[in-house]
């Protein structure tokens, strides 16, 4: 049978590790052609070489710079033309409690997840095709209140609403816009957090506890939910945030 992205294009950001890469694997097993970007070649290489060069093809770039993202999409319209699916996955942050919060984290963390999606999704536009599928990875850091977290957790807020604007920015195009949130689900991303191993082990370990599935996710778990939204399957949902949480938001 054929896959839910059979014969599409997708484009993963931050598609070297974690979820980007899990997505990255998912699209391709479902029958897409997947561009992924990220900020270091030799990371992406590796990707590439866990995803099938066959079926990916990998552009470095910073996402918050708008003349690489300029770049990635002159590649793309090269060598494919058009988009079908964008998932503008890249994103980041650190623990500061209130009254250690620095300009510089606010500044790193938004130009990042917010500036970095909203760069990637205009410059899509022009490529995506009727019935194309964006999807913006948020938290549910965005909805919940996190100790030493409240930057991030309001950068992944303002992802989340810019999902609800852009339905209707896009009305009348027939291109989706969903937001994927996901738990507790730890990516190469955490060593970022300043933990060390101990105390990461500890943070996981606890937050299991507080879930009512009685687990973390995991990479797997977050891209087979993108799939869902990315694919026809989901066809009449737009502008939703989907939990990929084990059920931890909704107590």
């Amino acid at each position: 049978m054929p896959g839910k992205l059979a014969g599409k294009v997708a484009l993963v950001t931050g598609g070297s590790s974690g979820i980007g890469l899990a997505t990255a694997q998912r699209f391709v097993l479902e029958g897409a052609y997947v561009f992924i970007t990220g900020r270091r070649r030799e990371h992406l290489d590796r990707a590439l070489a866990q995803i099938g060069a066959g079926n990916a093809g990998a552009i470095a770039g910073d996402v918050s710079s708008q003349a690489d993202v300029a770049r990635l999409f002159r590649a793309i319209e090269s060598e494919k033309g058009r988009l079908d699916v964008v998932f503008a996955n890249a994103g980041g942050g650190t623990l500061s409690p209130l009254g250690k919060i620095t300009e510089e984290e606010i500044d790193a963390t938004f130009k990042t997840n917010v500036k970095g999606v909203v760069f990637v999704v205009q410059g899509a536009l022009p490529l995506l095709r009727e019935g194309a599928s964006i999807v913006l990875n948020a938290s549910t850091a965005g909805s919940k209140g996190a100790p030493g977290f409240s930057i991030y957790s309001a950068s992944k807020a303002a992802v989340r609403n810019l999902a609800r604007s852009w339905i209707l920015d896009l009305a009348g195009r027939n291109v989706r816009v969903n937001v994927v949130s996901p738990g507790v689900v730890p990516t190469p991303g955490y060593d970022g957090l300043g933990l060390s191993a101990a105390q990461l082990e500890e943070f996981v370990s606890s937050q299991a506890k507080s879930i009512p599935s009685g687990r973390v996710g995991t990479v797997e778990d977050v891209a087979k939910a993108v799939v869902f939204l990315a694919s026809d399957d989901s066809s009449w949902i737009n502008g939703a945030e989907l939990f990929v949480d084990g059920g931890m938001t909704a107590i």
